[in-house]
């Protein structure tokens, strides 16, 4: 079990009282049922932000309460085991690093009291990639001219600003676009889960200069910040999937009779009820040991981002299936959560890279 301060214990314990409150399960199931274009609800996006969640790693001149990111992480977690819909993780998370690491206070500080919503378009490709990237925006007069694409972009339906990464004869920069604009266009879904997302496409969009953020050295600094701190974060939210599909799954098989005894007792179901939670405890030091890293600007952050999402992933998707089988052929229908369990695990693994990306990283960086 993670040991975490009294500051951090207290950051967990509200997080959790407030969602199961105000977003439980149930709370998905009605936007979903009524088909919400955000895909969450705005008035409780502004609660969250008004407990400063969407600020935890804002620095307090942005507005925001620098907390870190453990402390995202343990919200996450809590939003993980209620599956709660909200732009957390795409604006309070990954948009907030990267305006942080650029140095643009006045969007942190808009996410950070819930004014904004920023969503961040790191992908060009089927499957999540960091490059190469094709967009490009090319100099024009004080300005630029952006073309070119990004898919999979959470979060994007209602955004105020989007960040966006596009190569510029400077190399990397990073603009901040009004999606709203003339040359944006916006082809909105719903993802498994019950998300919004969408595909943006720039058509010759004119953007004042003020509009580029980052760029060169400093760009791909802050884009790396982003997504390492985002990955770290998704890992802690899959990790809250696995604990709460575990958990459900425990209680069932001590209520579930077969042959007049609870199946709980059988050893086949035990022996893999075991197996999950000491895949779990693992899990769930992969991603303390990332986010401790990314807070303390360890070296090290890179690597252990990438590897507590791979083992999250992993983890998260075994946990349920086992949760489905468990529950026989009751868990397979929607009169159960948990197949909302595993629609959120099937979107989370693949957003910011599945376990087969991180694998290839590591290998990589090993001179495997």
């Amino acid at each position: 079990m993670q040991l975490l301060t009294e500051e951090q214990t207290m950051v967990r314990d509200m997080a959790a009282g407030f969602l199961e409150e105000k977003a439980p399960v149930s709370a998905l199931r009605a936007l979903r049922d009524e088909g919400a274009a955000l895909g969450y609800d705005k008035a409780l996006m502004g609660e969250m932000a008004g407990m400063g969640w969407f600020g935890m790693l804002v620095g307090e001149e942005a507005g925001g309460v620098d907390m870190g990111a453990m402390a995202a992480g343990l919200v996450a977690e809590e939003m993980g085991r209620r599956l709660t819909a909200s732009p957390f993780l795409s604006s309070g998370v990954l948009s907030a690093a990267a305006l942080c690491a650029a140095g643009e206070g006045d969007w942190a500080a808009k996410i950070a009291s819930g004014e904004a919503v920023v969503a961040f378009a790191a992908d060009e490709h089927g499957k999540h990639e960091a490059g190469p990237i094709t967009t490009r925006a090319e100099a024009s007069g004080n300005g630029f001219v952006l073309s070119g694409a990004k898919r999979f972009v959470s979060d994007a339906v209602g955004a105020d600003r989007v960040i966006v990464p596009a190569m510029t004869e400077e190399g990397l920069g990073l603009f901040l676009v009004d999606p709203s604009q003339d040359g944006v266009t916006t082809r909105a879904f719903a993802t498994v889960d019950s998300r919004n997302a969408a595909d943006l496409t720039f058509d010759g969009v004119q953007l004042d200069g003020a509009a580029r953020i980052a760029s060169g050295e400093g760009a791909e600094a802050a884009m790396a910040s982003a997504l390492r701190t985002g990955r770290a974060v998704a890992a802690a939210e899959l990790c809250g999937v696995a604990k709460e599909a575990s958990e459900r799954t425990v209680a069932y098989l001590k209520e579930r009779k077969q042959f007049g005894i609870t199946i709980a007792s059988f050893q086949a179901l035990q022996h893999r009820a075991a197996d999950l939670y000491t895949r779990i405890q693992t899990t769930e030091a992969a991603v303390a040991a990332a986010l401790t890293a990314i807070d303390e600007g360890s070296d090290e952050a890179e690597t252990l981002s990438r590897v507590a999402k791979a083992k999250a992933n992993k983890t998260a998707s075994l946990a349920v299936r086992e949760a489905v089988q468990m529950h026989g052929g009751i868990g397979m229908t929607d009169a159960l959560d948990i197949g909302l369990f595993m629609k959120k695990a099937r979107a989370s693994i693949e957003y910011l890279g599945d376990s087969a990306c991180h694998a290839d990283w590591l290998l990589r960086e090993a001179g495997i």
